[in-house]
């Protein structure tokens, strides 16, 4: 794994120019800012959706968890558990490998349109992207970001090139540019294209820039799934 903390971070900060060294710090300390105002007004305005969902979730399946928590990877190789409304059946992961033949995306990563393991209500939260919602949870603790890359599965960094491997040398995000800029339309490849010009260009405008887009394309997006 590259030395994230050196050489990379430096190197993509010179090839762009825009985001010099000695401004990082202030960048990260107005970051860290937003995210614990945005995730804690976010969690207090969306409680009474996050308790209908809960109970559409235990009426569907009364013997599974309201929530799923999974082993993802983040700022610098760190893993950690990323918090989800469940939305598949309480043996997904146990059904995947039979699955993996009918991936729908190229790359270190799995995506099926139609996956039989996902529950109705399931389908729905997914669309909407409110399933992702928990993550406000992560960005409190400061696992994750309100934007950043996406945080990969611990089986999809073991087959990341060192060039995949700069999408973790910032913390991972609940939403990125590569989630507005066609999301499971594009190929793992122009994912972490997305996430390096991310990576180079971060700014405090670019981050809310983001988000507000995040917003309008959140609900019924057609590459949702």
């Amino acid at each position: 794994m590259p030395d994230f903390a050196n050489q990379d971070v430096v190197y993509l900060e010179k090839q762009n120019g825009k985001f010099p060294v000695n401004n990082r710090k202030f960048y990260s300390l107005v970051k860290r800012l937003i995210d614990i105002i945005g995730a804690s007004c976010g969690i207090i305005f969306l409680s009474l959706l996050f308790i209908v969902i809960a109970l559409l979730i235990k009426i569907e399946d009364p013997k599974g968890r309201v929530f799923f928590s999974q082993k993802r990877v983040g700022l610098n190789g760190k893993e950690f558990k990323m918090y989800k409304f469940r939305s598949m059946v309480s043996n997904a992961e146990e059904k995947l490998q039979e699955l993996l033949k009918y991936n729908e995306v190229s790359g270190a990563m799995f995506k099926m349109k139609e996956d039989p393991r996902i529950t109705k209500v399931g389908k729905f939260i997914r669309k909407t992207s409110i399933d992702e919602l928990p993550q406000l949870f992560n960005v409190l603790k400061g696992e994750m970001s309100l934007v950043g890359p996406r945080p990969p599965l611990p089986r999809e960094v073991a087959i990341y090139s060192n060039h995949d491997k700069q999408r973790l040398m910032v913390t991972p995000g609940c939403t990125g540019l590569w989630q507005v800029s066609g999301r499971n339309s594009l190929g793992f490849e122009e994912m972490v294209e997305l996430d390096i010009q991310y990576i180079r260009e971060r700014s405090i405008f670019f981050d809310i820039k983001i988000i507000f887009k995040t917003v309008l394309v959140l609900f019924g997006s057609k590459d949702a799934f």
